[in-house]
């Protein structure tokens, strides 16, 4: 029996580069295969320093030129997530080691999966932190991400 949505939050450090430009990429995707309605996508950071803000400028004008959005607003994870998202996605290890440090339960452990473990084509294990790179580390992300959220969306389609 399929589920009504399929719920993906993502999380970074403080949710203005990497988890909005996944949550722009995966909405882009299901988006194009006309299953907007099946998923609910969100992100949110480790820390609340950023609560409130828009993306980094820098992260959002990288990824308008390949066709993403970044419209969500920095929040902080909150306990609750973990019983309202059906996969809880970190972009390095460092992510995921605090999301199981903060999960509830073992349940809600085991919805906490690694961005690059979704990947098809990429020698990273992890999407590295661009805030402090130039360009070029903005562009990479987004190449993870493409990526990583292609596989995302097919391990979706095979387990819910």
């Amino acid at each position: 029996m399929r589920q009504e949505k399929i719920r993906i939050l993502f999380i970074c450090l403080g949710n203005i580069c990497r988890s909005p430009s996944a949550e722009a990429v995966m909405r882009k995707l299901v988006k194009e295969a006309g299953a907007e309605e099946r998923f609910e996508i969100d992100s949110a950071g480790l820390i609340g320093y950023h609560e409130g803000e828009r993306a980094d400028a820098r992260m959002r004008a990288h990824a308008a030129r390949r066709g993403y959005e970044l419209e969500s607003i920095s929040r902080p994870i909150r306990p609750w997530d973990f019983q309202a998202f059906d996969l809880i996605i970190g972009m390095d290890d460092r992510n995921v080691a605090e999301l199981r440090r903060m999960a509830p339960d073992l349940e809600s452990e085991a919805k906490i999966h690694r961005m690059m473990e979704f990947a098809r084509d990429s020698l990273y294990d992890h999407v590295p932190d661009p805030y402090y790179s130039g360009a070029e580390g903005f562009e990479l992300v987004l190449d993870l991400l493409e990526d990583a959220c292609a596989g995302l969306s097919r391990y979706c389609a095979a387990h819910f």
